[in-house]
């Protein structure tokens, strides 16, 4: 939380410095100003912040200077300085050269401050050496020799080229940018050439005033001693600053301080034309020697910038490197290729930052040149291998995105292919749907089986990555056209390999409709691709994710899968693998069809229904058990026509026949007698209508209405039961046993009582679950003439017709000798 609070206000004093120093300043009208990252210049007054450029997002510095550091100055030095650092900035811009600063953007004044843009600035050398510095800012070895010999040819350039004297070398001009190279700075004191009248250079002398503040003067600590003994300005002043600057860096601080002391100054000059030198035990041995001779007090005697480049200090294998890719502008493309194949033994050598800032940079400025790409990435590659995660999102994916899309060369698609791994483990997620896959893609429809095959080898491993949509319709379509057009044995078996490791993460149905029809397609039979297109038939079906259903194996994989087993070439142990793999499936076919065929019978079972002779032969069962279970054999017969009058004695009696208690009489319906039992039943119970058996008359306010049974009863049981279930659910069919009343009457008498169970509409209520039906034991042929008579009769006066029902009322022993029991004979003659 304190971390956060600290950046919170950091974050918030910047901008309302900002806010108060820039708003005036036609920089900001350009630029984005953040947050300040050094301090550079002439007394560390110019401070430095990072920004970009609005319009284009190019990556810059911005150099601010606030003109209300100088209030306690006086007027004269205020205006000093002001045009002091007017010029130092104005000459800057005008010197193009790769080891001196490039201005972006041209001094802007406001009335708070002063601002100008440069290249991305990391920090000043004032800023890097000494012992307060943090350790991730402190110069290696390898820098500090690479900035100097830097440093030597910028000088060389503004000496012979620019003809211009700096006299401003010190820790605070000199400035570190993005890249680390060192650049010259601050030009506030610098001196053009004024050549003679006979064309010999000439540089004005300018006396040290101490009327003048410190900081509008050249830093006494870095001032040649001939300055103050001779009074002459050359060139080679600006090695005796450069010797100081070297002795600063090694040493944490110059040789010795003087402030404004000049006079200090002057009898320090002196010392060194006796060769007193301080100790010089930070200053590695092979350039102590060098470092004497840049602070000889004789300035004809100090060596040349190309002399001191050729010392051993310089010739490090590192410093070569770094040296040479300054110049790998002016190189050809053979000679860069030559560079680049030795580079990634160089590479392990140097420190890491080096390979980031310092050799990045220019490797992946060889990206806008396709032919050395092949050359250069490795390189990159292998930098981005020693990189943490952030490093690489940072400063190397950002460029390897668009290489990402090149499929010329074609080693590129080689090269990445080969670090796929790499690419996997610090790419992001996002990323490497947007740019990995696509890369993948291309590297399946390139014609090289090396990166064919090392394509499919590495999809597997970031197959997570990818999502269902992507895998069904872009991943496989590929790897499957790849594998049937393909000639290379080795590309199909690897396509194989690839899918047989995709499985876990493709779904049953993708399997089934996608990846096993593919299979069945593969014309080739060499015994490697079989083993593969059996290792997936073995992954699909022993996979609790996936599993081939019992109809697909019987149906398609075991069809397919016998002829693969005779094929030739295959040693025994492929034999025994494929035969024990179709075993295995006909062993799951056969126990998952039998229980399927053992849970449909029980089902069967269950569920099916009674037919008619069931239901009969339950009913007979019930009423002959009812019967000789009472004391009375004939008493629970009696009660069943206790609900009915009757008029007038019965003059038509049967003879019951006994029944035996464990009988069961069973009835079967066949097809070839579809409507006999309700043929027969319908014309023997309507005879019953001339029995002398009264029927109930119905309710004068209700009269009932004729009901015709024109239908016959459906043999099928299905149908037939469900008739018997409901009985009134048809208006002009009776063939239900539940309507049929075998004791009902046409005539209406008009005495009988009404029984308990009639209903208002005539019908009669149910008021025990078991039904007894009895039939009558005469079928002879007068009866049936006599009851188709009186059907007849009844049908002339609808009024008197009553629907035939059943009867419900349970049975008594009292009325057993009114009723005629079915025998097993009456019922075999009655169905034959």
């Amino acid at each position: 939380m304190d971390m956060i609070n600290k950046f919170y206000s950091t974050a918030v004093q910047t901008v309302s410095t900002l806010s108060g120093v820039l708003p005036g300043n036609n920089v900001t009208r350009e630029y984005e100003v953040l947050d300040q990252v050094c301090t550079a210049g002439v007394g560390l007054m110019w401070k430095v912040y990072n920004g970009y450029k609005k319009s284009t997002k190019q990556e810059v510095s911005v150099f601010v200077f606030e003109k209300k550091s100088l209030e306690r100055w006086s007027k004269d030095d205020r205006e000093t300085m002001l045009e002091t650092l007017r010029r130092g900035v104005q000459q800057l811009t005008k010197i193009r050269h790769p080891h001196v600063l490039t201005v972006q953007h041209p001094l802007e004044e406001s009335r708070d401050s002063l601002a100008f843009a440069t290249e991305p600035v990391f920090a000043s050398l004032a800023n890097v050496v000494g012992d307060s510095v943090r350790s991730d800012k402190k110069l290696y070895d390898v820098e500090i020799r690479h900035g100097l010999l830097q440093l030597f040819d910028g000088l060389q350039f503004l000496h012979q080229d620019a003809k211009i004297v700096h006299r401003n070398i010190s820790a605070e001009t000199i400035v570190i940018n993005k890249n680390r190279s060192w650049k010259l700075f601050g030009f506030d004191f610098c001196i053009a050439n004024q050549p003679a009248t006979d064309g010999t250079p000439h540089w004005p002398f300018r006396e040290y005033t101490t009327s003048l503040h410190v900081l509008a003067q050249p830093s006494l600590e870095y001032t040649a001693p001939e300055l103050a003994l001779n009074s002459i300005n050359t060139p080679d002043s600006d090695l005796f600053s450069l010797g100081v600057l070297i002795f600063t860096i090694y040493s944490g601080k110059p040789l010795k301080m003087f402030g404004s002391d000049y006079s200090g100054f002057r009898r320090y000059a002196n010392e060194l034309n006796q060769r007193k030198y301080p100790p010089m035990n930070a200053v590695p041995g092979e350039l102590t020697e060098s470092l004497k001779a840049l602070l000889h007090p004789s300035a004809s005697l100090r060596p040349k910038l190309h002399e001191l480049k050729q010392i051993t200090y310089f010739q490090d294998v590192g410093v070569k490197t770094l040296t040479y890719l300054d110049s790998l502008y002016q190189w050809d493309n053979l000679q860069k290729s030559k560079f680049y194949k030795g580079l990634p033994q160089i590479i392990p050598t140097l420190p890491h930052r080096v390979n980031l800032h310092s050799i990045l940079p220019y490797l992946v400025k060889e990206f806008v040149n396709s032919p050395m790409i092949p050359f250069v990435l490795p390189n990159v590659l292998l930098i981005a291998e020693m990189s943490s995660q952030k490093e690489y999102c940072d400063h190397i994916l950002p460029h390897l995105k668009p290489i990402f899309k090149l499929t010329d060369p074609i080693q590129i698609l080689l090269i990445f292919m080969q670090k796929m791994d790499l690419l996997l483990k610090l790419t992001p997620a996002e990323e490497v749907k947007q740019s990995v896959l696509p890369l993948l893609y291309r590297s399946l429809e390139c014609d090289m089986p090396q990166i064919q095959d090392l394509c499919l080898a590495v999809l597997p491993t970031f197959s997570t990555l990818i999502d269902y949509n992507a895998m069904k319709n872009s991943v496989l379509p590929r790897i499957k056209k790849l594998c049937l057009q393909s000639s290379n044995v080795s590309v199909k078996v690897n396509c194989l390999i690839s899918i047989g490791k995709l499985l876990e993460n493709l779904d049953k149905w993708l399997v089934l409709d996608e990846i096993l029809p593919f299979l069945q397609q593969i014309q080739s039979r060499e015994p490697a691709i079989i083993m593969g297109i059996i290792g997936i038939y073995k992954i699909a079906m022993t996979n609790t994710k996936l599993g081939i259903t019992k109809d697909v194996m019987a149906h398609k994989c075991i069809p397919y899968l016998v002829p693969l087993s005779v094929e030739n070439g295959l040693t025994i142990a492929q034999f025994n693998t494929i035969v024990a793999l179709i075993k295995e499936m006909l062993g799951r076919v056969e126990l998952e069809q039998r229980e399927k065929l053992q849970q449909l019978s029980t089902i069967q079972r269950d569920n099916k229904p009674k037919d008619a002779s069931e239901i009969l032969a339950n009913e007979l069962e019930t009423t002959t058990l009812s019967s000789s279970g009472a004391s009375n054999g004939n008493k629970a017969t009696d009660d069943m026509f206790s609900g009915f009058s009757v008029g007038q004695p019965k003059a038509n009696t049967t003879t019951l026949a006994p029944v035996k208690a464990k009988e069961q009489l069973k009835i079967t319906h066949t097809a070839a007698k579809p409507d006999i039992l309700s043929s027969m039943m319908q014309s023997n119970l309507t005879g019953l209508g001339t029995s002398t058996v009264s029927s109930v008359p119905p309710p004068s306010a209700t009269p009932v209405q004729v009901q015709s049974n024109n239908g016959w009863h459906s043999a099928n049981p299905l149908v037939m039961n469900h008739q018997l279930a409901s009985p009134q659910s048809s208006n002009n069919n009776f063939s239900s046993l539940d309507d049929l009343d075998p004791f009902g009457g046409g005539g209406n008498s008009a005495g009988a009582a009404k029984p308990s169970n009639v209903n208002g509409a005539n019908m009669y209520t149910v008021q025990q679950p078991t039904v007894n039906y009895i039939y009558p034991t005469n079928y002879s042929l007068n009866n049936i003439q006599q009851q188709q008579q009186q059907q007849k009769l009844s049908m002339g006066n609808p009024s008197q017709a009553l629907p035939l029902m059943p009867q419900t009322k349970p049975l008594q022993p009292t009325d057993n000798q009114n009723l005629n029991a079915l025998s097993q004979q009456d019922i075999l003659n009655f169905l034959n």
